[in-house]
């Protein structure tokens, strides 16, 4: 059965996410900031858990969880760790409860990492400050049973082929936490399907196949070609598929990159329909995108027996 994905963020349910910025934090002394850390990531925390919740209720099989649910924690002025905060116990207690609804509703949690999180850049000093972040999140995967975490292959910095090395090279020394996760995403404008299959053979990491980026950025493969090679990466470690969609908020004959609110049904590969994989919406509509989609598609409510 394909299950459907929200990511993120809510637009209808009352559940936000909050964050903060180095620059107010910077004004206080470090126990003022650990205070202020620390009743961000318990509200976030508290809202992860009703997340969970929402999603199931709404009948989706996934959640992308946001990235900075802990803000600033790899900050170079002002992280911190988990048990550098005052309320670290609650906030772990919440985490342990998201864990267990994850399971109770036979849920699949994932991370997505900003274009900042890169792993072929010439730059060590962005090189670190990306394995920082891997490190942050799957610390967070860990706690609450995350078995995505879903990067870019990044620039391709005049030299593709130097690039996808140097990506090869600090995949091959990543802690099991975060390469057991790790998953690689086609993109929009330097790395295709066709790019990436090679180095997720050769590294055995997962292709999440994103349909949009492939009409975005096409390689000559069909979309059937893809997904089918997009199955047998997962095939190969065991795992269910993955796959994103999205529509062009201003049609494939204008600047087809920006996400619309909905999902142009067109746009969803039949390919798709009959796959036990699962597929995150991207849409700016959220709940409501998932929910028109599902509706359209005639698929039931996920753990719907």
């Amino acid at each position: 059965m394909l299950r459907l994905g929200l990511c993120c963020l809510f637009k209808e349910a009352p559940i936000r996410f909050r964050a903060a910025t180095a620059k107010v934090l910077k004004q206080y002394d470090r126990g003022e900031q650990l205070a202020r850390l620390s009743a961000l990531c318990l509200e976030n925390s508290r809202s992860l858990v009703a997340a969970l919740d929402e999603v199931q209720r709404l009948g989706f099989g996934a959640f992308r969880v946001c990235s900075p649910l802990f803000p600033l924690y790899t900050h170079p002025e002002v992280g911190y760790r988990l048990d550098d905060l005052p309320q670290a116990a609650e906030i772990a207690a919440n985490l342990a409860r998201v864990k267990s609804r994850k399971s109770r509703y036979r849920l699949r949690l994932s991370f997505h990492p900003d274009q900042f999180t890169l792993l072929s850049s010439p730059r060590p000093e962005v090189t670190a400050a990306s394995l920082q972040e891997l490190d942050y999140q799957a610390l967070l995967a860990e706690q609450i049973d995350a078995d995505v975490i879903n990067i870019h292959a990044g620039g391709v910095y005049g030299d593709k082929e130097s690039a996808l090395s140097r990506l090869a090279e600090q995949v091959v020394a990543l802690p099991a936490p975060v390469r057991s996760r790790l998953t690689l995403e086609n993109d929009d404008v330097s790395y295709t399907v066709a790019d990436l299959l090679p180095i997720c053979e050769m590294l055995s990491i997962p292709l999440v196949y994103d349909v949009h980026h492939h009409r975005c950025n096409p390689d000559g493969l069909t979309v059937a070609e893809a997904t089918a090679a997009c199955l047998q990466s997962w095939r190969r470690v065991g795992r269910e598929p993955y796959l994103h969609l999205s529509s062009p908020k201003n049609g494939w004959h204008a600047k087809p990159k920006p996400h619309a609110d909905f999902i142009d049904v067109k746009d969803f590969p039949g390919e798709w329909l009959d796959l036990n994989a699962t597929l995150d919406i991207e849409a700016k509509a959220k709940e409501s995108a998932v929910k028109q989609l599902m509706a359209e598609l005639n698929l039931p409510r996920w753990g719907r027996e």
